[in-house]
């Protein structure tokens, strides 16, 4: 039997953005633990318990160097979240994932396949996807940036228009 996790406290901020408003929860160090949109919240909260157990949220301001960087990034500048600490739940094979998603550059997408070979396992296409798609830190861990073999749209949790957006916005669209 696993140890249950103790109750993890963190900060949940609201920031504006032009595609909704952004849920964005920091520990006490100022790590960035999950973000999500306003009208995912729901996943937003069950990515949170599922990675961390239980999760007490407390509303208040992010750290100032999150704000900005968020408010940034929504206003043109996509390097904006390069310097920010993140920290993630998960699993050995779904934090590799994630931490290739970081290197893929802004106005770049990869196939779910080159993500694969990025995290050495190129047979693991469909766990990659599911890693993708468990990401609790959308934009920031930028899993938008990811497409079908086809160099189609696929599913997105924030919502394909979102997706459409983000990545226009990346491209200088």
């Amino acid at each position: 039997m696993t140890k249950p996790l103790e109750n993890l406290i963190l900060t949940l901020d609201r920031i504006g953005s032009p595609v909704g408003e952004v849920l964005v929860a920091t520990d006490a160090q100022g790590a960035v633990r999950a973000l999500d949109f306003h009208d995912y919240e729901a996943r937003f909260l069950r990515l949170l318990r599922r990675h961390y157990g239980e999760v007490t949220l407390v509303p208040g301001p992010a750290p100032e160097s999150v704000r900005r960087a968020v408010q940034a990034y929504f206003g043109g500048d996509l390097s904006a979240f390069d310097g920010l600490e993140v920290k993630t739940g998960g699993t050995d094979f779904q934090r590799s994932v994630w931490r290739a998603l970081r290197t893929i550059p802004a106005g770049e997408t990869w196939t779910y396949g080159r993500l694969a070979q990025a995290v050495g396992s190129p047979r693991a296409v469909r766990a990659v996807g599911l890693a993708n798609g468990s990401n609790p830190i959308a934009v920031i861990v930028p899993c938008h940036r990811v497409i079908g073999a086809n160099g189609t749209l696929t599913g997105y949790a924030g919502g394909l228009e979102r997706k459409r957006w983000l990545l226009a916005h990346e491209a200088g669209g």
